[in-house]
């Protein structure tokens, strides 16, 4: 059920309001499955504009692209292509790896649980804290994955609203392509609760079913805004050696 990853990659696209539909379309010609579009705003300094001495934020679309690591050069060249990133003012586009995965076994063609878990490779000791898990799925499910990670340890999750597209999600009406509406929640977890974290999203949400979502884990390097977290550590352990 979860994926120590080696084999993809996660590719973040910024660009100009309108220009999102082409990134994907780009990337699934690339080869990429599709992409999850998220509403933002933000200027770059090629991008400083004004209206009456007061700032203005342009919108931004930024795109996730889950992608196997054997086409992930070829699918981030097609997206500059298209988006013509390499000009100033444009966008950017970043490649991250994801530390875990779940939700693919249809791109790895996994089928049985017990025989992945068997194979997995074990993660080597580090001494990053706390991960980060990005969920998406379905709108109107996001309810189910919070109260999931609560339920194994975690204390909450922030729940944006987004569209896109998978190879399970080919809706169209009057031949026109609809995107579904997506909701994607961010949980930021004391990394030794991720995997159990996963696990319960899994059996509450159904997140390794065809078409119901996915989840990847990013590790984290620097926090900041948890104090409540850390004094709670710190009340905990002077408890026990009280």
């Amino acid at each position: 059920m979860i994926t120590i990853n080696k084999a993809h990659k996660l590719i973040i696209t910024i660009v100009k309001k309108g220009c999102a539909k082409k990134v994907v379309k780009a990337s699934k010609l690339a080869g990429a499955e599709g992409g999850t579009v998220l509403i933002g705003s933000g200027t770059g300094v090629h991008e400083n504009k004004s209206f009456l001495g007061i700032t203005i934020a342009p919108e931004k679309e930024i795109i996730l692209t889950l992608v196997n690591s054997q086409i992930c050069n070829k699918v981030l060249s097609a997206i500059n292509e298209e988006a013509k990133l390499c000009h100033p003012g444009t966008g950017l586009a970043i490649m991250l790896c994801p530390k875990q995965i779940m939700g693919i076994n249809h791109l790895i063609g996994l089928n049985d649980t017990n025989e992945h878990m068997e194979g997995k490779s074990q993660v080597e000791s580090q001494a990053i804290l706390y991960d980060l898990i990005v969920t998406i799925v379905n709108k109107g499910d996001a309810d189910l994955v919070v109260d999931a990670s609560k339920n194994a340890g975690a204390e909450g999750g922030t729940i944006i609203s987004g569209r896109g597209t998978g190879i399970h999600e080919q809706a169209k009406l009057f031949n026109i392509l609809i995107e579904p509406e997506k909701d994607i929640v961010l949980t930021l977890i004391d990394r030794t609760k991720t995997e159990q974290v996963l696990e319960q999203i899994d059996i509450e949400a159904g997140i390794n079913q065809p078409g119901k979502g996915i989840s990847f884990v990013l590790q984290v390097e620097k926090t900041i805004g948890i104090n409540h977290v850390l004094n709670k550590m710190v009340n905990e352990k002077f408890n026990d050696h009280a």
